[in-house]
């Protein structure tokens, strides 16, 4: 059974930062691409980041690519979403996915505001 456990989100000020993580179980972590993406109140669901298996390849949303960086340690099985320079329009709900299993963790909220 997939299981995807997001973790690390809560409310920050302007400017801070925030690392995500994404737990997984229950499949061949090491060997699939993940995906950050949000989802922000009143507007759809968009990709964050992507990361290829072993890491060698990573892309990013318009404008994010500089702030956010995606990394996976697959000895722990873990996702990770480093955001850096927060404001207040990255405030969503932040879910990890593995696209190939169309399987979706339950969210982390990362709040941005003074």
């Amino acid at each position: 059974q997939v299981q995807l456990v997001e973790s690390g989100g809560g409310l920050v000020q302007p400017g801070e930062s925030l690392t995500l993580s994404c737990a997984a179980s229950g499949f061949a972590f090491s060997m699939f691409t993940m995906r950050w993406h949000r989802q922000a109140p009143g507007k759809e669901r968009e990709v964050v980041a992507v990361i290829t298996p072993t890491g060698d390849s990573t892309h990013y949303g318009d404008s994010l690519r500089g702030r956010f960086t995606i990394s996976r340690d697959d000895n722990r099985n873990t996702l990770y979403l480093r955001m850096n320079n927060l404001q207040p329009e990255d405030t969503a709900v932040y879910y990890c996915e593995v696209p190939t299993l169309s399987e979706w963790g339950q969210g982390t909220q990362v709040t941005v505001s003074t």
